[in-house]
Order: C-alpha cells, then sequence, then structure tokens
C-alpha cells in the first residue's frame, strides 16, 4: 500500500496529505469531550507510574498500590485546591469595595475624557451603556456554550481519576497491545520509543511543577515586598496561569495590575507589580524554563507559537496546556522512524553547527597572487 503510494505524483500524495490532515483535524474537534480526558489521564497516570511501582516494590499488590497512589495525588490536587479557595474567601470581602473603586476609576477616567476632549460625559455614559447591552446581547450564545462546557469539564474531572486508576491497573496489557501492532523485529525500537516517552513526559511534567513553585513564591515575595493585597493568592495565581504557553503571563500581570490599579492608593502600584512580573519573567525565560523544562522538551520557538494557538484553536486552555508535551512526543516518534527524522529535524531546536572554513578550502592557504 506504501509502496503504491510512493509511486503516484507528488501533487496526488499531497493532496491526500491535505485531505487527510483536515480530517483528523475535524475529528479531533469533534471528539474532543471524549478525547481530552483520555489524553490528562495518560499524562497522569505517566507521571504517578513510578510511585505506584514504589508501592509495588515494597510487596503491596496492585490494587491497594495504585489506590495509596490516586489517595496521595487526589490529597495533594485538594490541599492546593482549599488554599486557593481559603485566599479567595477573604478575597471576596474587598469585593464590594472593589466595584466601587473601579466605579470611582471609571468616573475619574471619563471627566478627564470629557475635559480634555470637550466631548459631553452623558454621551459617553450612553455609548458605554449602549456597547455593555450589545455585549451582552450579541454573547449569550456564548455564555450560555460557556456553561454549557463548565459542566462538560466538571463531568471530566470525574472521570479523569477513573481513567487515570484503570490506565494504571492494565498498563502491561496496552503496552502488550502497542507492541503486538508492530513486527517482532521492531519490538527493540518500539520498547525504546515508548520509554522515551515515559521519560519525557515524567520529566516535563516534573519540571513544570517545580517551575510552578519557584514563579509562584518569587511573585509572592516581589508582591509582599511591593505592598500588594492577597500577595500570596495573587502570585499563586500568576503562577497557574504562567504554564498556559506565551498567553498565561501576560493574562496573569494585566490581571494583577488592575487589581492593583482598583485596590491601591495609587496607580504607581501598578507599575511596580509590572516591573515584578517582569523580573520573574525574565527570570523563568531565561534561567528557570531553560534549565529545568525546555531542557527535556527540544521544540523550536516557532513551531511551539504555532502549536500553542493551533491548541488554543482546537481545544481552548486544554488545548494550549497539551500542545507542548503532544508536539514533544510527535516529534521523538518522528526522530526514531528513517523516513520521519527530517519532519523531527524541522520542529526541534538543534544548534546550527558553525562551518569549517578549512573544510571548504582546504588545509593549505589559498596563495595571494
Amino acid at each position: 500500500m506504501i509502496e503504491k503510494l510512493a509511486s503516484k505524483p507528488y501533487y496526488l500524495r499531497i493532496s491526500l496529505l491535505i485531505v487527510g490532515l483536515f480530517f483528523l483535524v475535524w475529528a479531533l474537534y469533534i471528539l474532543q469531550s471524549i478525547l481530552l480526558p483520555i489524553i490528562f489521564s495518560i499524562i497522569f497516570a505517566i507521571m504517578l507510574d513510578p510511585l505506584a511501582s514504589f508501592f509495588k516494590r515494597i510487596k503491596i499488590n496492585k490494587f491497594w498500590s495504585i489506590t495509596f497512589t490516586m489517595l496521595i495525588a487526589i490529597a495533594i490536587i485538594l490541599a492546593l485546591s482549599f488554599f486557593i479557595i481559603w485566599q479567595l474567601s477573604g478575597f471576596s470581602e474587598w469585593f464590594p469595595l472593589l466595584i466601587d473603586k473601579f466605579s470611582i476609576l471609571l468616573n475619574d477616567t471619563i471627566n478627564f475624557i470629557s475635559s480634555y476632549i470637550n466631548i459631553d460625559k452623558t454621551s459617553i455614559y450612553k455609548w458605554i451603556a449602549d456597547k455593555s447591552k450589545n455585549l451582552l446581547e450579541n454573547n449569550s450564545f456564548v455564555i450560555g456554550k460557556t456553561i454549557f462546557s463548565f459542566g462538560n469539564s466538571i463531568f471530566s474531572l470525574i472521570l479523569i481519576p477513573v481513567y487515570v486508576f484503570l490506565i494504571l491497573f492494565y498498563k502491561k496489557h496496552f503496552l502488550t497491545f502497542v507492541r503486538m501492532l508492530f513486527a517482532k523485529y521492531d519490538q527493540e525500537k518500539v520498547n525504546e520509543v515508548i520509554s522515551k516517552i515515559k521519560v519525557l513526559v515524567q520529566r516535563y511534567l516534573l519540571g513544570l511543577i517545580l517551575e510552578l513553585i519557584i514563579v509562584a513564591v518569587l511573585n509572592s515575595v516581589g508582591l509582599l515586598i511591593v505592598g500588594i493585597e492577597y500577595a500570596i493568592l495573587l502570585g499563586v495565581i500568576g503562577a497557574l496561569l504562567n504554564i498556559i504557553p506565551y498567553l498565561g503571563g501576560l493574562i496573569a500581570v494585566v490581571l494583577t495590575m488592575l487589581i492593583a490599579l482598583v485596590t491601591m492608593p495609587s496607580m504607581w502600584y501598578s507599575i511596580y507589580v509590572l516591573i515584578v512580573f517582569m523580573i520573574v519573567q525574565l527570570l523563568d525565560n531565561y534561567i528557570i524554563m531553560p534549565k529545568i523544562v525546555s531542557s527535556q522538551v527540544k521544540i523550536n520557538a516557532f513551531f511551539s507559537i504555532i502549536i500553542v494557538l493551533a491548541g488554543n484553536a482546537l481545544w481552548g486552555i486544554a488545548g494550549m496546556f497539551l500542545s507542548i508535551p503532544l508536539l514533544a512526543i510527535m516529534k521523538l516518534i518522528f526522530d526514531n522512524i528513517e523516513n520521519l527524522k527530517p519532519w523531527g529535524f524541522l520542529l526541534g531546536d538543534e544548534p546550527i553547527k558553525p562551518l569549517n572554513i578549512k573544510s571548504i578550502m582546504g588545509k593549505k592557504p589559498i596563495n595571494k597572487p
């Protein structure tokens, strides 16, 4: 089949590739409610497998090993969730004051525009009211879709622990199935690729967790020094948003600046917040991320940005989070299949070797006339 396809004209092969990619993307979009929980579960199962294996090595049977592993993971997630909820409960006391200060800030802004551009304040208020009404009417469908998606997300969160448990329980069964798909002389290569994927995912996620902790501490310390209210909560939220590649950090700094602008007595605090986040981002981009996370995922920046945007278009925020590790897995597979190695090289970030002038010109110097 492959030989017949290879003998076809180039334009026909390209056309078949484009059509195949179109239907693949369409299927991924349509089946996202099924695929996303499964993909997240596979990643979490790979992450938790060493702990489950540890319990097995100390003579605990498979069922209880996986159960203890799941309980520890759920306890950590619940502890983090309760911490955020506890911080948010205190922040909610500020919410009425936040609304009042935002209204004062809006009125001051309108007065400034009215005095300098010579526009009637009534017209500005009317324009804002009309735009708000139109925005609400035009986005009622989007709001309804968001609520529906939130309901699906809650259902998926319930399914993920069940999937993770079953994947860990039937791990050998699934791996045997994957090996059976390939010929016997490919078994060594298949085992090697599976091991590399497991190590890649584990190191990437561990690096991501470590990066999250470091960024949360740096954000919180910086905001505490500046004197921002609820600095720890905002620092943790900023670190969580920073997990979303490229866009998360921008959302975090804008959100924190707005809160500082409304809650603090001077607008200079927003500038201080911007400086803090810029310093943390510089440290993250040039020290933390390259040393801890990016060292495990050799994807060049060009395709990283494209895949993040494509993941957002396909699966939203979940797609943005999954885009980098999935692309890294694809690159690993490409690098281990001879015919696909050029695609692995294209996605990679291998440094270009400098030209050896002597090898081009020859060892003997060229005599000048």
